[in-house]
């Protein structure tokens, strides 16, 4: 009756919540007073960028500000975005490219490993792709590691799946 018991350490954001604060944000540009007759727009490309265009820097910055204001009114945390540098572009626009991150990159994978060796807890660890799976002999060492990784404030969002 030696059975493992598992769970997957893994960094997913939700696309379709993603979309939703993008449609309402951009419903929020078209109607507010200090956009009028702005080019300012938010388009997705692909599942993994999101594009800001505007006029000038001082209206990409509050287009930025709006889209965070709806991510976070829909519970996405901000760490899934990482902001690219301000670009111009033709007819005197500015850009700015966001990229959202899926997956765990491997270095992360390897400092999370590395936290949860470190903790002493008698847990297995194993980097599988853009995910990592714990298992453990204990149902309570593989809760206090979830404990663990919550509370050291990583740079990343970690969810916890397939707890077995």
């Amino acid at each position: 009756m030696a059975k493992d018991h598992s769970f997957d350490i893994v960094s997913k954001p939700n696309l379709q919540e993603i979309d939703n604060a993008i449609q309402m944000a951009m419903r929020e540009i078209a109607n507010r007073f200090d956009f009028k007759g702005s080019i300012s727009k938010i388009e997705k490309e692909g599942d993994d960028k999101i594009k800001l265009v505007s006029e000038d820097e001082f209206k990409l910055k509050n287009v930025n500000n709006i889209l965070q204001d709806k991510l976070i009114k829909r519970k996405i945390p901000l760490k899934f975005f990482e902001y690219g540098s301000l670009e111009e572009s033709l007819g005197g626009q500015v850009k700015q490219m966001v990229t959202i991150q899926q997956g765990i990159p491997q270095e992360k994978a390897k400092e999370i490993t590395k936290l949860i060796k470190t903790s002493g807890l008698k847990v297995q660890t194993q980097i599988q792709g853009d995910e990592i799976r714990v298992s453990a002999k204990k149902i309570d060492d593989l809760q206090a590691t979830m404990e663990k990784l919550k509370a050291a404030n990583l740079s990343i969002v970690l969810q916890f799946d397939n707890y077995r």
